[in-house]
């Protein structure tokens, strides 16, 4: 009866110890990688928005108009 409950305190304390030291870290970096891809694939879509949005174009300040144009020749 003895050798039952040493066993069985064994199971657990070798189950505590594996939930303790592997589970709950694995699920904590898990957690941040998850976190840091997230951010890398937020700032990658901020980007390809940000260059895809046309570019306005600058508009002219004068207009031209054919009254300005002056002829000229060329001297040799």
């Amino acid at each position: 009866m003895f050798l039952k409950y040493l066993l069985l305190g064994f199971l657990f304390y070798f189950l505590f110890k594996f939930i303790v030291d592997f589970v709950i870290p694995l699920a904590k970096t898990t957690r941040q990688v998850k976190k840091q891809f997230d951010a890398v694939r937020e700032q990658q879509q901020q980007f390809y928005q940000k260059h895809q949005e046309p570019t306005p174009t600058p508009k002219q300040t004068s207009k031209s108009n054919q009254n300005d144009y002056i002829e000229f020749e060329e001297i040799k």
